[in-house]
């Protein structure tokens, strides 16, 4: 049996980083809407407004970031974003000592910490580009997969049992250090990193906010993926708080018998990212792309179907566990043809564009599911989404692009 492949110490310390960063955001999952409700009493709309205008209002801010991030060094970027997320983060316990904590403060800590993440992502994948040879890039990714669904199924229960245990802020202090031991990982990253020029060796033009998704959709592969995307996250995602009011209130489901219907199906996501560089070698990346992509979006309806009891509870694991698995083996999949067809001059700006298009879709139809919901009912809106999501498939690629070379720029030596 062959061992455990390695990508080197320096991916090595980049992995670290991002694992102990999301384990501590696994850790937090759901803090603050937990905090406004707990600690500031907040109603249903303040918390549906933490939800999505805060990280809708970060994915504005990211929107300038992007051409700077592209300019300067990556480690030192995603340095400084983790320290603005530890800082922003550690204001919550400093001001709920001093009995200052307010909703506003949530909202604005929201909103940066989510524009600092998507400045960090788009900086991390130019680090993991540089870092990683070119056929290993399916394998790395493949790991940060493993390890974000590996997260998310271990946080958010020893997170409640924490905060059941210490108090309302405890998981928050706790992703608040990961940052900071993130940062420390990224220092510990050796090597020269060369400092990038920008397009054409002169200074940013005021239009590269712009490029990033100029080049998404003037390549054709990847303008399929990236709308496929956008509308397949904002619908899944969107059925989460519709989801726990069907459960939670109109079905009764203990708190427990919640958290293992979206932990226990996480399980999936390291069955899905495994299989990824297997599958690839034997169907082929236009395979994954064309039936994996279609298997992520035909289970969703099957929430709309949800009844009480242990039925009802099998029913969410299964749907979720089907939706995971196939997530998990597509998402490094894309994210392995989207660095191959990025020039290295626009990474930082595309990966940038995509993140933001896709909060903006999640928040788009999160906020669109919850008007649906309050003028009908929450079951209606799970149909709803379930129903739209099985007309995406038609937007994934139709032919094979996946072979054409990596655009490089122009003032780019041979």
């Amino acid at each position: 049996m062959r061992g455990r492949r390695r990508l080197g110490r320096q991916f090595g310390w980049l992995w670290a980083a991002y694992a102990v960063s999301a384990y501590g955001s696994g850790l937090g999952f759901g803090a603050l809407p937990l905090i406004a409700v707990l600690v500031l009493h907040a109603g249903s709309a303040e918390v549906s407004a933490l939800s999505a205008v805060g990280p809708a209002m970060g994915a504005l801010i990211a929107v300038p970031l992007a051409p700077w991030v592209e300019v300067r060094r990556k480690r030192p970027v995603m340095i400084t974003m983790d320290l603005i997320r530890f800082a922003a983060m550690a204001t919550i316990p400093a001001a709920y000592a001093l009995g200052r904590l307010g909703f506003v403060q949530l909202l604005v800590i929201s909103a940066v910490v989510a524009a600092a993440k998507i400045a960090f992502n788009a900086a991390g994948g130019a680090c993991l580009k540089a870092l990683v040879r070119p056929d290993d890039l399916l394998l790395a990714n493949a790991r940060f997969e493993s390890t974000n669904w590996s997260s998310i199924a271990v946080g958010p229960p020893l997170g409640g049992a924490a905060i059941g245990l210490f108090g309302p802020v405890t998981t928050v202090v706790a992703d608040a250090l990961s940052y900071l031991l993130s940062a420390l990982g990224i220092t510990a990253i050796r090597g020269r990193e060369e400092a990038p020029q920008p397009s054409g060796g002169g200074p940013v033009r005021p239009g590269a906010v712009l490029d990033g998704w100029r080049h998404i959709m003037g390549d054709p592969g990847l303008r399929a993926l990236y709308l496929n995307n956008m509308l397949v996250g904002g619908l899944i995602m969107a059925t989460e708080p519709l989801l726990a009011v069907l459960l939670l209130r109109q079905l009764a489901f203990p708190p427990w018998q919640y958290g293992l219907a979206f932990a226990a199906p996480c399980v999936g996501g390291l069955i899905g990212s495994r299989l990824a560089r297997r599958v690839v070698a034997r169907h082929g990346r236009q395979w994954v792309f064309r039936t994996v992509g279609t298997l992520r979006a035909v289970w969703l309806i099957g929430l709309a179907f949800v009844r009480p009891g242990v039925v009802g509870l099998v029913t969410v694991i299964a749907v979720e566990l089907a939706i995971i698995i196939n997530m998990s083996l597509y998402t490094p999949v894309l994210a392995t043809y989207r660095l191959e067809r990025t020039p290295k001059h626009l990474v930082a700006r595309t990966l940038s564009a995509w993140s933001i298009g896709q909060q903006a879709s999640i928040a788009t139809f999160t906020a669109l599911g919850g008007l649906l919901a309050d003028v009908t009912s929450a079951r209606t809106a799970l149909t709803a989404a379930g129903l739209l999501i099985l007309a995406t498939p038609l937007l994934l690629p139709r032919r094979d692009r996946t072979a054409q070379p990596e655009p490089e720029p122009s003032h780019s030596p041979a």
